[in-house]
């Protein structure tokens, strides 16, 4: 048996958080850049529409779904000390998703005028047009974004965590350079000026690719296509491609429910639980994701009898666990007691006003519910990934999505009619409800866990303790803000969210908890160094 590496506190999590952080601040950028040459105007409209269709494509074949079903069979090959056959069967899935992501492609492209009529029923004449031109120039796009995807388990597989969630950057920086260039040549036509972008994106897709096939042809040796469906490294990753697919297909169509169900409160309620997302995936993002993607090869890479895999996966959950609530629940608890500062900071300027904030903030508490949750949930699922086992995520995930939009469909529409409350809380209930069906799926994973491993080592002692910390905090900060009462946005920021930190930081410093212990520690090297 190979001994699984010792846990490390913020290794590869840290690598992977910084690597997704530079992306979101890099995808802030593009926002903004085309929202200057844009505006809100029709072909603002057709660009976010014709983004939507391959964007979820993306997100069903790419990275959640590649990462659960490739990696814990390509680790476990490399554990086995069997590396030829781990390459042999990594070529060949990059070759079956190459040549079915092309396939999507080309199907998005002849049917890009139904897709745009299901996704922008609204759109017609010139604007519907457009949206139909630039799905068919951006479809092939994802293709490239999938192999990119590939790429990235290839190199997760080896600990190699930073290039691949860096390389968005990449993708970002073309898609601006892009529109600044395009700008000069097409001043005052939006419509010549959106189809450049659009073009921009798809080379993109290939930058983003090709910063990242260097490292996984050495990682691989060769990038030669190979088709072997019958290797049964091969077959072992289908067989679990299609379970996790629908898993992740089910969320993915879960929040296209909950848009639908949001357009019964209005246009404003679709506009804020938009921005309510931007913020509410950013921990998800940064933490929760980060933690897992680390995490995953790592449990994958336990070998040994049943006993000695579960021993490893305990040991791997009760660090990783640790890291997801010190890092999530300050997160959550400052949605709810500093929205209205978070969401002034990042969106209040020009039409966006205090009102469009604090509903918003609303809007956001919701969805905080289920913070902690949904990403602890995520790290469980992992786990279950790296035994193979992807029918029992699917179950929990299907038991999530149905709570969701049962629970939000009563909030949103009957129960708002009877009891007459306005929409932002019809809103509420939507993301609340979502909130609620986290910790179910969160339960439901756990106890199930537990049947496969034995005792999961939540730590409950912490959970109760950041929670704590993170609600005194958030109380003394709202005080301190209301006592003060800052005018600016940009003031009022730049005063709570240090005083936050500062605030639940202290008591876990002081209480000695590992996790600070690991930041400091790790600060003190950088300097001595």
């Amino acid at each position: 048996m190979s001994p699984p590496a010792p846990p490390r506190r913020f290794g590869g999590a840290l690598a992977v958080g910084v690597g997704i952080f530079l992306s979101r601040i890099a995808g802030l950028v593009r926002e903004r850049v085309l929202a200057h040459y844009f505006g809100l105007g029709d072909a603002a409209g057709a660009f976010r529409a014709a983004m939507r269709i391959p964007n979820l494509l993306q997100n069903l074949l790419g990275e959640g779904v590649l990462s659960a079903s490739f990696i814990p069979v390509y680790t476990r090959l490399r554990a086995e000390g069997r590396d030829d056959d781990a390459q042999r069967m990594a070529r060949a899935v990059g070759t079956l998703l190459a040549l079915v992501a092309s396939a999507v492609a080309l199907l998005g492209v002849v049917a890009s005028p139904v897709l745009v009529d299901a996704i922008a029923p609204g759109f017609h004449g010139a604007t519907r047009d457009l949206t139909v031109r630039l799905v068919q120039i951006m479809f092939p796009g994802v293709a490239l974004l999938v192999l990119s995807a590939w790429c990235l388990g290839v190199q997760n597989s080896h600990r190699k965590f930073f290039l691949s969630y860096v390389s968005p950057v990449v993708w970002n920086a073309v898609v601006v350079a892009a529109a600044v260039i395009a700008a000069r040549r097409y001043a005052g036509h939006a419509d010549d000026l959106v189809v450049a972008v659009a073009w921009g994106a798809v080379l993109g897709s290939a930058a983003q690719l090709a910063v990242q096939l260097p490292t996984v042809w050495r990682l691989l040796g060769s990038l030669r296509p190979t088709l072997a469906p019958g290797d049964p490294g091969v077959r072992a990753t289908l067989r679990a491609f299609g379970p996790v697919f629908i898993g992740r297909g089910s969320v993915q169509i879960s929040s296209y429910l909950d848009q639908i169900l949001a357009s019964y409160l209005g246009p404003a309620m679709v506009a804020g639980m938009s921005a309510a997302q931007t913020l509410y995936v950013l921990p998800v993002s940064l933490f929760g994701m980060a933690v897992s993607a680390a995490e995953l090869p790592e449990m994958a890479r336990a070998t040994g009898d049943a006993e000695a895999i579960a021993a490893a996966l305990r040991a791997r959950l009760k660090s990783a666990l640790r890291r997801v609530v010190f890092l999530v629940m300050p997160s959550a608890i400052a949605f709810v007691a500093l929205g209205d500062v978070i969401v002034g900071l990042v969106f209040q300027s020009g039409r966006f006003d205090a009102g469009d904030t604090h509903a918003v903030w609303i809007i956001l508490a919701g969805s905080a519910l289920g913070l902690s949750a949904g990403t602890q949930g995520r790290l469980l699922a992992s786990a279950f990934y790296a035994l193979g086992d992807t029918k029992t995520p699917l179950r929990a995930a299907l038991v999530r999505v149905t709570i969701t939009f049962i629970a939000g469909w009563a909030f949103a529409l009957p129960l708002r009619h009877q009891l007459g409350y306005s929409a932002v809380w019809g809103a509420f209930g939507l993301t609340a409800s979502a909130g609620v069906a986290a910790w179910v799926e969160y339960e439901l994973l756990r106890r199930w866990l537990a049947r496969r491993i034995g005792h999961v080592p939540v730590p409950v002692a912490l959970v109760l303790g950041s929670f704590a910390a993170a609600a005194v905090a958030g109380a003394l900060t709202w005080m301190v803000m209301h006592a003060v009462a800052p005018h600016r946005v940009l003031v009022a920021a730049a005063l709570a969210l240090p005083l936050y930190g500062a605030l639940y930081l202290w008591p876990m410093v002081v209480f000695r908890v590992p996790e600070v212990a690991a930041v400091t520690g790790r600060l003190r090297r950088r300097r001595a160094g």
